[in-house]
């Protein structure tokens, strides 16, 4: 692999290029950074829970950062809504927006584009999202010189137990080290920080609230185990004689303790022992069962913000439509901030390092564009074409998703246009036409002696002839609109219909065979007058 030389951050800081490709943040052999954790949610009770989070508030979050991964492991439900808030954003579109329209900035957004095209971002956006659930997560960026460019190769998940915070302002990360507390080189890691309130870091997660509602289900479900242990199954009773021996007494004990459980117990025969049943056991059982579901929807609102898209409550469609409304407005929350911490620690040193300081650098979006839902969009854009709207058709196939087909390409959907008929001249358009033509032709004396009767008996034979066709015609259109059920079933009927103008075609041939002989003898009768 060649080798990084020194390059300049954009702050303009000399970085040398051992610096980074060297690992900063993993783990050490002996050292402070162990790969092992501890499992402080072993033997969990109010009195060490709460020791555990002012430790946490004084400076000292490595057992709260391990409780919170604890918990994680051990309750499903706290799990699968962690999880779902995450990979809700880890899959969502990433785009890049250029700096502004000059073909430098437009380098720099392509050149981002690119690496973002490799995965190396997209594959990590789940673990940088851990934030969401400890408050802090760190990615250490692992450079690489390849092609004439220096890109990050890996970003690596470092657990937050091996980080703590700065006690002067408690806020600045700092990672655990055998010679103390170091700061962070800002050119190899990526802190992402997330909080459900405002406050220090370590105070504002969610897992500082979820760990009570786990520690309260735990004491829940483990006294639900002993009763269904102890009220689940019938309690053994071996009974013995006067006059049996110990040894038998031994064999007798270790029957009836072998079966199945610890309710077991040996009596002399002659011995009454009385057992108190609980009244309602089914009461009892519910009862801790809906104490466990309601601290469920507890944490499916902490995490989610609503519980309907994890459980099923009343209220049907309407309610759910409503809370998942509620799940998107922080699923976009949670990509705001995810896009502003790629844009304030990677992003500029990506571009530094391969073009140099910029004044501007393009920025990484991550979320779902904000436009029409297509359903609504296609429905409008076709009842305003009909009111003029236009559009071209590459706007359209691209809003729509649909790529132009190729010119060998089997075809499926579109609608053909039937041609439009022939606009056919009216009564009045065609006696105009024939009174003009007689002017011309009756210029002189003899014109002016044609009487008009003339013209509109031809014109009346002419409407009388073509009115025939014209209604045959008009009767087989109006049948298919009265019969279509939609616009789109007329206008395919419309295109299927064979349209006969044969009659019609008949009609206007004798009217111009009529006009022209009337022509003809007006010019021989106006050469017979002049002559």
């Amino acid at each position: 692999m060649p080798t990084i030389a020194s390059v300049i951050d954009w702050l303009g800081r000399v970085i040398n290029g051992t610096d980074l490709t060297e690992e900063q943040g993993g783990p050490t052999v002996g050292g402070v950074r162990q790969p092992f954790s501890g499992h402080p949610a072993d033997g969990m009770t109010p009195l060490r829970l709460g020791s555990i989070l002012r430790a946490a508030d004084q400076g000292e979050p490595e057992a709260f950062f391990e409780l919170a991964e604890d918990i994680e492991e051990r309750d499903p439900h706290y799990l699968a809504q962690l999880a779902t808030r995450k990979r809700s954003v880890a899959q969502l579109p990433i785009s890049v927006k250029a700096a502004s329209d000059s073909p430098e900035h437009q380098k720099h957004a392509q050149f981002l584009r690119d690496w973002i095209e490799q995965g190396v971002l997209r594959s990590n956006l789940f673990d940088m999202l851990d934030a969401i659930g400890k408050g802090v997560s760190v990615l250490e960026i692992d450079w690489q010189y390849h092609n004439g460019h220096t890109c990050p190769a890996a970003l690596t998940w470092r657990t937050q137990r091996w980080f703590t915070f700065d006690r002067t302002d408690g806020e600045t990360l700092l990672i655990r080290d055998n010679v103390g507390n170091l700061p962070l080189a800002s050119h190899k890691f990526i802190v992402h920080r997330s909080k459900a309130k405002s406050g220090l870091t370590v105070r504002s997660n969610i897992a500082r609230v979820a760990v009570w509602c786990w520690m309260f289900k735990s004491f829940t479900v483990k006294d639900w185990a002993v009763f269904c242990q102890n009220y689940g199954q019938p309690i053994r009773i071996g009974k013995y004689g006067r006059g049996a021996t110990q040894a038998e007494k031994d064999v007798l004990w270790r029957a009836v303790s072998s079966i199945a459980g610890d309710c077991a117990a040996i009596i002399p025969r002659e011995m009454l022992i009385e057992f108190q049943e609980v009244a309602s056991k089914g009461t009892s059982t519910d009862m801790y069962e809906r104490r466990a579901d309601w601290l469920d929807r507890q944490v499916s609102k902490l995490v989610l913000g609503q519980t309907t898209t994890t459980d099923a409550v009343s209220g049907g469609h309407a309610v759910a439509q409503e809370h998942r409304l509620v799940q998107e407005d922080i699923e976009r929350s949670d990509a705001l901030d995810a896009s502003d911490t790629l844009n304030m620690q990677l992003v500029p040193n990506m571009i530094a390092f391969n073009f140099g300081p910029q004044d501007k650098y393009p920025t990484i979006h991550i979320g779902r564009p904000d436009e029409v839902p297509l359903e609504i969009f296609a429905n409008a854009f076709d009842k305003l074409a009909k009111h003029g709207l236009t559009a071209e058709a590459s706007f359209m196939r691209d809003r729509l998703g649909i790529p132009a087909p190729k010119p060998d390409a089997e075809l499926v959907g579109g609608r053909v246009i039937a041609p439009a008929l022939p606009e056919q001249p009216s009564a009045r358009q065609n006696k105009k036409a024939l009174q003009a033509m007689f002017d011309r032709l009756f210029d002189g004396t003899h014109a002016r002696q044609t009487p008009d009767e003339i013209v509109d008996a031809m014109t009346e034979r002419l409407e009388r002839d073509a009115a025939g066709a014209m209604g045959g015609m008009i009767d087989e259109v109006k049948a298919v609109l009265m019969s279509a059920t939609d616009l789109r079933d007329a206008a395919e009927r419309l295109a299927a219909l064979d349209l006969s103008s044969d009659e019609l075609t008949e009609a206007m041939a004798r009217g111009m065979a009529l006009a022209h002989l009337a022509g003809q003898a007006s010019l021989l009768d106006d050469i017979a007058g002049r002559s």
